[in-house]
């Protein structure tokens, strides 16, 4: 059996897992530090494992996205780029705001070095200049590294080989490399990799409070972090790599509607106590976002669901002009009327014209019944329109609603062909968690000119299978689920960018 868990902003969601079937799901309200609710979610899962055994837990959280997000907690970064003389023009973090550039810091460097497309060198790597930098980030008293490197996820060697000087300067010096994050496209794989360094300290402290919540409730076995493709990596692979966990929420949502409907294409709408989050699923999968994605303001590329996130969640607050964005998150259980308190809310909204049963509906008996239906009204049309935004066609298409919030709907969409709830969709999050899978990608520029499509396309397939099969997958389940082949025409030699996902079972232990 299996454990899955979800950290979200308002509840932490928790599913016993038995093969594909929920033995329990519970529901806990999200603590600021995170690991109470965990182990309070826990708790309540341990009676109905009536003495069968555990062999993993995995875990989604958003805690990272909050902190950049809101910029706390963020460690400041010593950035060094290798691409001089070519990129001058546009230094590290240019594309910044103010406010999370400062976080970082202002050690920026950038050296001589670094690769065209197809991995011929530009410059020669400036050993000196690196050394001198990890000198003076040794100076600085810096304990953490961003290095980047023009086309390393053709060529990472230069990245590799600048690690190695800066340690040999600062031994416990932390150092992300952008070729193990992001995709092409400098700006937006250094941004990433940036990014990465700054929340790595924090991370080592989140999964050290999942480790210790997990202990404390008496459980001994290892667990896993899901990732914002589906997939999941290890606890030691999150203290790394924790910029991998943003948006592993809502990617839990949609690959647990996916799992709980049976279909796998549609259109999911997760709704929360605080937002709600519109996604594609196409092959039991969310659709990746195909552009660069914005985080806290900043640009980048490194895999990302596609979603439309709106402020429409149990918990927002209703005002005369709309509902939300703002909500009272985990207070709700406080502050909504029907719980005794003093704050309009949307579950106040449904609660009232007599759609769901949730705390005392006496309390909100006093509703202008014309306030009640403008507020039906503004949550159909807010939800219809987004799910518009996301569609590829005008044709009505199937939709599935979780979260706790899904009891906000109660009319048909006309967006949609059909609304589906499936059972336990209030903790599709938790289940999709459960269920992740582990993966291994490819993305990297090919010359089909050179070597032909068919050797190019067999190579990055049985290198994403490896990469799947080293995360710790079960060689003979792991399957290819996406090839994607982009063609570049602005540069010679018959280049395209090869993108492969593979994805397979967990090994248990």
């Amino acid at each position: 059996m299996k454990i899955g868990i979800d950290v979200g902003g308002t509840n932490t969601d928790a599913v016993l897992v038995d093969g594909t079937n929920i033995v329990a799901g519970i529901k806990v309200a999200t603590t600021s530090d995170v690991g109470s609710g965990i182990k309070a979610a826990l708790a309540g899962l341990l009676p109905a494992l009536a003495g069968g055994r555990v062999s993993a837990i995995v875990i989604g959280t958003t805690h990272f996205t909050n902190a950049l997000v809101q910029g706390v907690g963020l460690a400041p970064v010593a950035v060094l780029r290798i691409g001089a003389p070519s990129t001058l023009a546009l230094p590290p973090l240019c594309d910044w705001p103010p406010r999370l550039a400062d976080c970082i810091g202002d050690f920026r460097r950038i050296v001589g070095g670094g690769n065209d497309f197809d991995g011929r060198r530009i410059a020669p790597l400036d050993e000196r200049a690196i050394a001198e930098a990890g000198r003076a980030i040794r100076a600085r008293g810096l304990s953490s590294a961003a290095v980047s490197s023009v086309f390393s996820v053709v060529s990472p060697v230069d990245e590799q080989r600048a690690a190695e000087i800066l340690r040999q300067e600062v031994p416990d010096l932390k150092v992300t490399l952008s070729s193990t994050i992001g995709r092409v496209g400098l700006l937006e794989r250094e941004n990433a990799a940036v990014m990465n360094a700054s929340l790595v300290a924090l991370s080592a402290q989140v999964v050290d409070s999942f480790k210790t919540a997990i202990a404390e409730i008496g459980l001994s076995v290892p667990f896993y972090v899901s990732q914002n493709d589906g997939t999941i990596m290890s606890a030691d692979s999150v203290a790394r790599f924790p910029v991998l966990t943003f948006a592993s929420g809502p990617t839990n949502s949609m690959r647990g509607a996916a799992l709980l409907s049976g279909l796998t294409d549609a259109i999911v709408v997760d709704i929360g106590g605080t937002t709600s989050d519109i996604g594609v699923i196409a092959n039991g999968y969310p659709r990746e976002s195909a552009v660069a994605v914005n985080i806290g303001g900043v640009r980048t590329n490194f895999r990302m669901p596609d979603l439309l996130s709106l402020g429409l969640g149990g918990g927002s607050r209703v005002r005369d002009q709309g509902i939300g964005p703002d909500s009272v998150g985990h207070h709700l259980t406080r502050d909504a009327l029907v719980f005794g308190g003093a704050t309009l809310t949307a579950t106040d909204i449904v609660v009232a014209a007599g759609l769901a049963t949730i705390g005392d509906p006496s309390l909100v008996r006093h509703l202008d019944p014309a306030r009640i239906e403008r507020g039906l009204d503004w949550i159909h049309a807010t939800l219809d329109e987004a799910i518009d935004r996301v569609k590829t066609n005008a044709a009505p298409v199937p939709v599935v609603l979780v979260g706790g919030g899904a009891v906000l709907v109660s009319r048909p969409l006309r967006s949609a062909s059909e609304i589906i709830v499936p059972d336990n969709a209030g903790v599709a999050n938790a289940f999709g968690a459960a269920l992740a899978q582990v993966g291994g990608e490819v993305d990297q520029v090919m010359l089909y000119g050179a070597h032909g499509r068919d050797d190019a396309i067999r190579q990055a397939t049985g290198l994403a299978r490896q990469r799947a099969a080293d995360a710790g997958a079960v060689a003979d389940t792991i399957e290819i689920s996406e090839i994607e082949e982009l063609p570049l025409a602005y540069l010679p030699g018959g280049a395209v960018r090869v993108r492969v996902k593979a994805v397979g079972e967990l090994a248990e232990a």
